[in-house]
């Protein structure tokens, strides 16, 4: 694979020697593609611009059946794929860009991708960022040989970079002809795709190292003062530490950290939640409690591989986190927070939190809930609960992944499983551990639960008004009843004082 760059794009070029090597390249283009995407197909008469086109739509739709005819006389097809609509259009008989007007492309849905033949008739019009890509035939290395150049313009330019160093990087780990699936994301800028070899699977984490935003605080950024991961270097040494403790993280086969590419394991997709909308499998959120007993009888460990060291969850962290909520949730409900009502908030946070930054600290997973802990029949004990999306891991109160489970922000847990788990774990600790205190961790539950709730207010908040993710705002209703369950403990009195006064619930029209 060849490189040129520009100020403002990125060039490469690679052979595709037959009709495999250009679906294996319609692949690594559809997994990196994002709604409202366009790419522009351009080259001589059958250099392969359709071919191309229907391998990456074939590809999309995850059915190597569906017809896919070119739109030389349609002009344009739409398909309505798993991850969003796809507009295939061919401008070969356009004679003046001002048509696009005529064929609906000023009224096109603002997440569609749009793929486009012969974009040069448009040239004029083409917005900034994108990916073009231009076949050309090679004659003198066969009939089916064709070379295609991809560019990225703008914005698209570093994805194209990255598009190029996944396929080196699976090329020379042995996955290069593996087939690769896009997995449902979340809601961080990570990929993940399933890799298929043969008969086995892996899983592919693409996850480019995350720039520092602007200081907030004392001159750091917010993932600095709230501990956030900003490279894989956290996954792979928190991987290997839990595999220690004989608990299923994936195993990692193959990485890269300085460029953040991964290949490991594949625990499955069989998750501790079942049904739409998802609710708690009794039998597995008692597993996953057990786990965390277990992972908490035990002293944190001071360093992990490769010398990492866990960073303490201490109160600063504790605090920017719980801050979200004034910087996005409130604004989300246009009741921003006077400048003595968020200092009240910190102050009685602050008090409230003392607790929590003095208990025993142990291994705090952060993210410890039912999207990230899958089910694994055929292992035995605590092993039957696999765990992911542990980066953000830091030393801290036990009591806060025991609070991320049994609030869970996605799956509505009921106040009665809720107690029942949460007995479940304290007997655990009483019967591993003399002088246990229950009635402290109690307290401590209820006042992370708060934090944790307060913080995906507003991190909910923020995906939809920073990030273009309203979907998230389903779960308000759950959240909002989970923080007034935390808020009831007599302790947090204060606390519940100032969000009564301060905080509107999440209006009924955004309930599932």
């Amino acid at each position: 694979m060849l490189l040129t760059s520009a100020a403002a794009s990125q060039s490469f070029t690679v052979t595709l020697a037959n009709e495999v090597a250009t679906a294996r390249f319609a692949a690594d283009i559809a997994c990196a593609l994002e709604p409202g995407d366009l790419v522009t197909l351009s080259g001589d008469l059958g250099a392969g611009k359709t071919a191309f086109a229907r391998a990456l739509i074939r590809h999309l739709a995850d059915d190597a059946t569906i017809e896919v005819p070119s739109p030389s006389f349609t002009l344009v097809q739409t398909y309505e794929l798993p991850r969003f609509s796809l507009l295939h259009a061919d401008l070969y008989r356009l004679s003046d860009a001002a048509e696009l007007s005529e064929l609906g492309f000023d009224d096109l849905p603002d997440q569609a991708v749009v793929l486009m033949e012969w974009a040069d008739r448009a040239a004029s019009v083409l917005p900034p960022d994108r990916l073009d890509i231009t076949f050309t035939l090679a004659p003198s290395r066969g009939r089916d040989v064709r070379h295609a150049r991809f560019t990225g313009h703008g914005a698209f330019a570093a994805r194209a970079e990255r598009i190029a160093l996944v396929r080196g990087f699976l090329d020379e780990t042995g996955f290069g002809k593996a087939e690769r699936r896009r997995l449902k994301g979340d809601a961080s800028t990570r990929v993940f795709e399933r890799l298929t070899r043969g008969e086995k699977t892996f899983v592919f984490m693409n996850a480019p190292a995350r720039p520092d935003g602007p200081p907030v605080r004392h001159g750091k950024p917010y993932s600095a003062i709230a501990r956030l991961a900003e490279d894989t270097v956290p996954y792979v040494a928190v991987a290997s530490g839990l595999r220690e403790r004989e608990i299923s993280a994936p195993d990692i086969l193959h990485a890269d950290t300085d460029r953040g590419l991964i290949v490991m394991e594949d625990l499955g997709d069989d998750l501790i939640v079942a049904g739409d909308p998802p609710a708690p499998i009794p039998a597995r959120y008692e597993s996953a409690v057990d786990l965390l007993v277990s992972l908490h009888r035990h002293p944190p460990p001071e360093r992990l591989a490769d010398d990492y060291r866990l960073p303490p969850y201490d109160m600063e962290a504790f605090l920017i986190e719980a801050e979200l909520l004034l910087d996005w949730y409130l604004p989300h409900r246009q009741a921003p927070a006077s400048d003595k009502a968020r200092a009240a908030f910190r102050a009685l946070w602050r008090q409230a939190l003392a607790p929590a930054v003095e208990a025993p600290p142990t291994f705090v997973l952060r993210d410890y809930h039912s999207p990230n802990l899958l089910w694994l029949k055929d292992r035995a004990d605590t092993a039957r609960v696999g765990v992911l999306d542990f980066q953000d891991a830091v030393l801290g109160p036990a009591a806060y992944d025991v609070a991320s489970l049994l609030q869970d922000a996605r799956a509505d847990v009921p106040e009665a499983l809720e107690l029942s788990l949460l007995g479940r774990y304290v007997r655990g600790r009483l019967d591993a551990e003399e002088g246990f205190d229950a009635a402290a961790f109690a307290q401590l539950y209820a006042t992370l639960g708060a934090q944790r709730t307060t913080k995906v207010l507003g991190i909910f908040a923020r995906l939809d008004r920073r990030d273009g993710k309203p979907q998230y705002l389903r779960h308000f209703p759950r959240i909002w009843d989970y923080l007034q369950r935390s808020l009831a403990h007599p302790a947090l009195a204060p606390l519940k004082a100032w969000y009564a006064a301060n905080v509107p619930p999440p209006v009924s029209a955004m309930k599932e």
